[in-house]
Formats: C-alpha cells, sequence, structure tokens
C-alpha cells in the first residue's frame, strides 16, 4: 500500500513546477540593509521599515526592481523573515520588512486588525515611489501577514500587483476567526496572552503574565474588565472584550479589518495564491475567498489546500497523524513564493498549472510510524474548480440506534437527548484552529482524553463514551469512499433553554489493529452552531423550551479517503472547549454571564424530522 501511494504521489510533479528553481549561485550579491526608515502614515504616524536590496561589488544595483513586501506583528527582525528577506534580495527583488503600528519600532497604537488596511495601503504607495523601485509591489505572508494583504487588495492600491496569502485572510470574522457561527473562538484569548507577554518591555508587566498563564484564567471565562491580566494593556483587552461581546454580524463584523465578503466586488484583480490546510484556522475562508473571487476577476487566482494545520505547510504532519513525505513543501518559505514572483513581476514563463491542488487524506495504511503517530496517508489531485465536478452529494441520515446510512427514518416519532452541563465540556482534541497555547492543539488525534488533553478526568475514555455526546457511525465500509468538498450538517432539535450551541464532528473510525488494538477514532473537520442564530447572523432569537428547529451547522470542507473496513462517524454534542467559549445555556448578553444551567438538548431522527449529514462523495480516481 505504502508504494502504491508513492505511485499516486506522482501527482507533486506539479507542486515541483513550483518550487523547482536554480538553487546554485545567486544572482546579485552581498544584500544591503537600511534599518528603521520610518514611512509616514495618512495619520502622520510612522512605521518601522527595513529594505533589503541586492548589490554588484558591494554597490546597490542601479536597475529599477519590484518590491516584495511583508507586514508583520511578530518583529521584523526574526531570524527565518530575515533569511526569506536576504534570499528574495539576492534573486533580483527590494524586499521590505515593516512592524506593525504600535508594535516593535513602530508608532502609534496597536489594535488587532484595525487599520491594516490603510497602513498597507500607503506603505506600498510610498514604496512605489522610491527611485529605486519598478512601480509593482508584491505580498507574501503567513497568518497574520496574509491578512494584511488581504486588507491591502480591498482597497485596490494602484502599484499592488500580486499576493501570495498563506493561511489567511478571513472571509468573515464572524463564521471563522473571531466567532464560529456565534460562538467565540479562544484562540483569539490565547493569543493576546501570549502576544502581550511577547510585545511588552516592561519586566513588571512580563512576571505578571508568566505568573498568570491562559489556561488557569480559561477556568474563569467570561474574562471581565478590569479584573484580568490584558487591563495592563487597555488596547489588547479592549479588542479582546469586544470580540467576546460582540455577537450580531452587523457594521462590526461587516468591517473591512474583519471581513472580505462584503467588499470582493472592489477587491485589485491582481494574480493571487490561496493557501491554506485541512486543520487550519483559515481552512474554510480561504476555499471561499478562492471561489468568490476566481469567479470575479479575470487575473489568476489559485488555491492550493494540504494536510497542515496553522503555519505547517514544511511540515508532513498535523497532529497526531502523519501524511507522508510528499504532504510537505520543503522549500516552501523561498523557492516557492519565489516561483510565483518571478512569473507575476518579472514575466517569467513557468509551468501552466490547475486552478486547484488538494490534498486527499487518507490512503495510508494506519501503522504507527516511526515518531509514533498513526499512517494515515494521502494524495495530491488538480481540479478545475471546488467542489470538484462530479461530486455528489448524498445525505447520510441518523437513526435511533445509532447508524448512520442513506436510507430515511420511518418512525413517525424518534429522538436522542442528553444533558448538556457548561460545567462539564466536552473537551477540545485536535481541530481546524491556530492556538498559540499549549492549552489545546490542532490538527489530527484519536479521540480520547489523556493526561494532555485540557480539562480531561482519569480514566481518560473515549469521547464516544460520553453522555452528552451522540454518536451516529456506519457500519464497517465495504469500500473506499472520498469525501472531497464542503460537508453540511442539519439537524431537527429542541432544548429546554432558551440559547444553547450545537456541535457536529466528522470521525474517520480506524478498525483495531496490532499497532491501535482499540483502533484509532480520528477528527477530520467539525462545526459549532450557537442556536440564537439559528436563522440569521445580524439578530438574536432566543428559543422557546421544547419547541423544534430546523438547523445548520457547517464545518470546514476537507479531503479525506475513509477506506474500506473503516466506519464513518458523526458526533453530535453542545460543547467543543476551549477551542469556543461555553455557552452558559442562560441565554444572558454574549460574554456577559454570571450563571450557568444545564441544558436537556434533543436531535429528532424520525419521518419527518430526519436530521442528516450532508457528504460530498467523489467516485474512486
Amino acid at each position: 500500500m505504502r508504494t502504491m501511494t508513492r505511485m499516486v504521489v506522482t501527482i507533486l510533479t506539479l507542486i515541483s513546477s513550483i518550487t523547482a528553481v536554480a538553487q546554485s549561485e545567486f544572482p546579485y550579491g552581498v544584500v544591503q540593509v537600511e534599518e528603521n526608515l520610518m514611512v509616514p502614515m495618512r495619520d502622520g504616524v510612522r512605521l518601522a521599515t527595513d529594505i533589503y536590496r541586492p548589490t554588484r561589488v558591494g554597490e546597490p544595483v542601479a536597475e529599477k526592481l519590484p518590491i516584495l513586501l511583508q507586514r508583520t506583528p511578530y518583529d521584523k527582525t526574526g531570524a527565518q523573515l530575515v533569511a526569506s528577506a536576504k534570499f528574495f534580495a539576492q534573486n533580483g527583488y527590494v524586499v521590505v520588512l515593516q512592524d506593525h503600528r504600535g508594535l516593535y519600532a513602530s508608532e502609534g497604537e496597536f489594535t488587532k486588525y484595525i487599520g491594516e488596511g490603510q497602513d498597507s495601503y500607503d506603505t506600498i504607495e510610498f514604496l512605489a515611489g522610491l527611485p529605486f523601485s519598478d512601480g509593482q509591489v508584491g505580498m507574501w505572508g503567513t497568518s497574520y501577514a496574509a491578512h494584511v494583504q488581504a486588507n491591502a487588495a480591498k482597497l485596490n492600491p494602484p502599484h499592488l500587483k500580486t499576493i501570495v496569502l498563506n493561511m489567511g485572510g478571513m472571509s468573515n470574522g464572524w463564521d471563522h476567526k473571531v466567532r464560529n457561527h456565534g460562538a467565540f473562538e479562544i484562540q483569539q484569548l490565547t493569543w493576546a496572552f501570549r502576544q502581550l507577554a511577547v510585545e511588552t518591555d516592561d519586566p513588571v508587566v512580563r512576571e505578571m503574565m508568566r505568573l498568570n498563564p491562559v489556561d488557569d484564567w480559561l477556568t474563569a471565562m467570561p474574562i471581565r474588565k478590569g479584573l484580568n491580566p490584558l487591563s495592563v494593556a487597555p488596547n489588547f483587552e479592549d479588542y479582546i472584550l469586544g470580540m467576546m461581546t460582540h455577537g450580531d454580524y452587523d457594521d462590526y463584523f461587516k468591517a473591512l479589518d474583519v471581513n472580505w465578503v462584503e467588499y470582493y466586488d472592489q477587491t485589485a484583480d491582481i494574480p493571487m495564491l490561496l493557501i491554506s490546510g485541512w486543520y487550519d484556522s483559515y481552512a474554510g475562508g480561504t476555499v471561499h475567498n478562492y471561489n468568490e473571487l476566481s469567479s470575479r476577476l479575470d487575473s489568476p487566482v489559485q488555491l492550493i489546500m494540504g494536510p497542515w494545520t496553522h503555519s505547517g505547510n514544511t511540515r508532513s504532519y498535523a497532529g497526531n497523524a502523519e501524511f507522508g513525505p510528499d504532504a510537505s513543501i520543503d522549500d516552501f518559505h523561498n523557492d516557492f513564493h519565489l516561483r510565483w514572483f518571478d512569473r507575476y513581476l518579472k514575466g517569467k514563463s513557468v509551468d501552466e498549472r490547475a486552478n486547484v491542488l488538494i490534498f486527499v487524506m487518507g490512503s495510508g495504511d494506519g501503522h504507527k510510524d516511526e515518531n509514533g503517530r498513526l499512517y494515515h496517508g494521502g494524495y495530491w489531485r488538480e481540479a478545475k474548480e471546488w467542489p470538484i465536478s462530479g461530486t455528489r452529494f448524498t445525505p447520510y441520515y441518523f437513526h435511533a440506534d445509532g447508524s448512520l446510512h442513506t436510507e430515511k427514518p420511518k418512525e413517525r416519532e424518534s429522538s436522542s437527548s442528553y444533558t448538556f452541563d457548561p460545567q462539564h465540556p466536552v473537551q477540545t482534541i485536535g481541530g481546524s484552529f491556530s492556538s498559540t497555547s499549549p492549552v489545546f492543539e490542532p490538527g489530527a488525534y484519536d479521540q480520547r482524553e489523556g493526561d494532555d488533553v485540557f480539562g480531561a478526568t482519569e480514566p481518560y475514555l473515549p469521547l464516544k463514551s460520553r453522555n452528552d455526546v451522540l454518536v451516529f457511525q456506519t457500519e464497517p465500509l465495504d469500500a473506499d469512499m472520498n469525501v472531497i468538498g464542503p460537508v453540511v450538517v442539519k439537524l431537527h432539535i429542541s432544548s429546554t433553554a432558551t440559547d444553547t450551541d450545537f456541535t457536529a464532528k466528522l470521525v474517520d473510525v480506524y478498525p483495531p489493529s496490532a499497532d491501535y488494538p482499540t483502533g484509532y477514532e480520528m477528527n477530520i473537520t467539525d462545526g459549532i452552531l450557537r442556536t440564537r442564530y439559528r436563522d440569521r447572523p445580524d439578530r438574536q432569537q432566543l428559543m422557546k423550551p421544547g419547541q423544534t428547529y430546523e438547523i445548520e451547522v457547517t464545518p470546514f470542507p476537507t479531503a479525506n479517503v475513509f477506506k474500506k473496513g473503516h466506519r464513518i462517524r458523526l458526533d453530535i454534542s453542545s460543547s467543543n472547549f476551549p477551542r469556543f467559549d461555553v455557552n452558559p445555556n442562560t441565554g444572558e448578553p454574549l460574554g456577559l454571564n454570571r450563571r450557568t444551567i444545564p441544558a436537556d438538548n434533543t436531535v429528532y431522527h424520525d419521518a419527518t424530522r430526519s436530521s442528516h449529514v450532508l457528504l460530498p462523495i467523489f467516485p474512486a480516481p
């Protein structure tokens, strides 16, 4: 099987065409660096900017060159970033690295996400006017640095010519990254704790943050103004409390800084490369951006989705699952990007490639590798569009006996109920997020508690053993099944509470084996819905206890082979903590509750209320 997998992975010649550039002699000599040029913004604030210029015989080259720009909140002098800047400069680009407003050497005050579009616009146009610039500016970067590029493109600066967004550029902060269909994404809080500790130059604040680890404060949610460690930095505290308490999709979430959906039509018509991973917090937004922008822009827009966690392009694993050596892009930080920029800023010809390149997980044999990871395997495939033409969206219905299959239930009345207690939420074990805390880690994991799982208690049983997790699964498959595309879970529900959450998790269930005698239950994708937003995102509507409602949970899209002998499983519950904040079930204003109450939540699966998951089934290649 491993040999066959390697043969299938020959599709990776496609990636080789992107990354295989000459790596011998650099065409230019030692790079000259100008540090901390203070670039003025429209409001007079100046941003610290380093400029890397290629040289010949010790002098900066005379010809005008394209500029590559990265703006970062993580210190422009970071070793990897500086190494990339020197690499691009030695290959004939002027490279510019800039600290964000209010951070490190830049002036002003930092507020997460806010104002990045305007600062990017002003920086781009300033750089285009420098005497050694040929008037073309390209941008690259991961995570926040990708988000910054997206905001620049929405404002359409005249001299921005191409962008490469790696795992960033949210399509809509309301349904991922800030909130997730009403629930608050706690990765924002862990980021704030970590970032404040890194950025502060006050040793007392640094020690205070060390003595107040974020995992301690997760037990005291929600945090309150002036009564938490972030209160020493009001700009940090204010934006976090705003995210935690603002739930409606209104002007707050429609603002340019956290939204692309409202600005697609005004976006710069330039070549774009959008990259993400199935276990990245931007997976859903990246696919959404690709579909919308590729249908609007005349310039090429291309999509790459790997089996990666956030920033994990150079790794062949995600969490505790190994996908094989071809899953990683080893030269991602340098040659990969150089190929793209050479084409769109210097007009160099390269091999054509498909609009969509995705990694389909799951072709491996499931052995435990030398690093102790499950060998899940996978292969690359190309496509012209997303979802892939020929996909069949097939409903798999829930049944009272816990089965999951394509036949609709026939009972007149049938349901499953459980008690959701906010004081004892279901633990987060992997998933698609970008935590910067050891409290919870993204990726693929066996869905069993352990001493490394936040909130877990002995004897560390699998999540399926919990009374507040409903499990629906197929019989062992008699043939491989390719699930490639968006996943939608349609539920008929009721609750004793006026507001609660419903979660859905798609799981690939391995049968027992010599390496895994109890099997392996691997999370593929998951989602959540806060029921006060069941009908519309811009207005809260509390439920009437006992009344039945139809809701929709939309996990991120995925691509996975459920192999012969495996089961397809869907877990339904009402919490996933600490990935998401826990709903107190009280209906109080978001992020301001002081009480919690248990709720009896019900999922219906009968002839007229047929809860099901809609799976994108793709014929075997």
